[in-house]
């Protein structure tokens, strides 16, 4: 698992060339959703109405709401790092949570770059490749899970407001994923000893991966299934990946009361995991327009104004993506420069001042 995200990490023409024009394509199709969705000239001046009279304070609150989301996913991290046998500090983990956050909002190729872009953070860090790589694949479970908890939660919630007894079939589907995923992290060591066994066939077929390579993912494999994860470590995962989901919901409600609108309680968990899993697909980079959309068209489905759904869910992008954007590029960059300024090699002291070095030779 491990070898096989820093595999696909690496630049391909072909790959680069498809991934280009499947960012470019999913760019317009963000546009033209938000297009349609600011069509009636109406509303839109009076989203912006709205949107000009924000509560500064419940804006903050937001801002707290999704720090807190991005400071438990980095706590995760922690966590599931220190079941592997890895350490790395709680202020270096939350810096790369920032930047992984932009990476997988802005860079085409996702959920692979923001994996390998991780899984090379830990290495980096000291972890070896088979906790790094277990770290990323159990952390990716975990996040399904918990969003499919609170999805699960959401229609439930959505279900108790309502007489009908039409989404009973949805709710029981959704018990059915969480109950699976909850499988598949509990007996990962099936699914990387199925991982094994795929990456042997693809290597038969295709001649791919060639040489070491293929020896390397499946020791890599091996050891990874090495790794335990008792019944106690299996539920705190969880429930910190649920937890980053929930901060970040709760960034959407406090958005809701930024710019003076109602939270339709009975609607907005249910429209927010929806558009979660929505903007997750890989087409849309960050799921620009596919979220905001999917937001406010169930939002009004259950009652609140387009107005209100429109401005709540622009402000709640506004701080869940284009500022953590902004942020997390700064990461980036923060990160590139502390690890260049480590490559660096320290400046020889009897360099340039005429003194010979200990245990260098005389000249002659």
């Amino acid at each position: 698992m491990a070898t096989v995200i820093e595999e696909r990490a690496r630049p391909r023409a072909g790959r680069r060339l498809s991934e280009a024009a499947r960012y470019i394509l999913g760019v317009l199709l963000g546009i033209v959703i938000l297009l349609l969705l600011f069509g009636k000239r109406s509303e839109l001046l009076a989203s912006w109405h709205q949107l000009g009279q924000v509560s500064f304070a419940w804006a903050a609150v937001a801002v707290g709401a999704e720090a807190l989301s991005l400071w438990i996913f980095a706590f995760l991290q922690h966590r599931v790092l220190r079941l592997s046998g890895t350490r790395i500090r709680m202020p270096a983990l939350y810096l790369l949570t920032l930047a992984n956050d932009a990476i997988a909002a802005t860079v085409p190729g996702e959920p692979a770059v923001s994996s390998a872009y991780r899984y090379r953070y830990y290495r980096r860090r000291g972890a070896s490749s088979a906790s790094a790589g277990w770290t990323v694949f159990t952390i990716l479970i975990a996040q399904a899970i918990g969003m499919s908890l609170l999805l699960l939660l959401g229609v439930v919630v959505a279900l108790a407001a309502s007489t009908s007894a039409a989404g009973t079939g949805v709710t029981l589907l959704g018990l059915v994923v969480v109950v699976g995923a909850g499988a598949v992290l509990v007996r990962r060591d099936l699914v990387l000893r199925l991982a094994g066994r795929l990456v042997r066939l693809f290597q038969r077929l295709t001649g791919y991966p060639r040489g070491s390579v293929g020896a390397r993912v499946e020791a890599t494999l091996t050891r990874m299934r090495e790794i335990p994860l008792g019944p106690v470590p299996t539920v705190v995962v969880v429930a910190l990946a649920a937890a980053v989901w929930f901060s970040d919901f709760l960034c959407l409600a406090f958005s809701f009361r930024a710019v003076h609108a109602p939270i339709p309680w009975d609607g907005v968990l249910l429209a927010y995991g929806a558009a979660q899993v929505v903007g997750s697909f890989p087409i849309v980079p960050g799921g620009l327009g596919i979220v905001e959309g999917s937001l406010a068209v169930i939002l009004v489905a259950y009652g609140t104004s387009r107005v209100a759904a429109l401005s709540a869910a622009i402000m709640f992008r506004a701080v869940n993506f284009w500022l953590a954007i902004v942020i997390g590029w700064l990461g980036v960059a923060a990160i590139a420069l502390h690890e260049r300024r480590v490559a660096r090699p320290a400046p020889d002291p009897a360099a340039g001042s005429g003194l010979q070095p200990v245990g260098a030779a005389p000249p002659d």
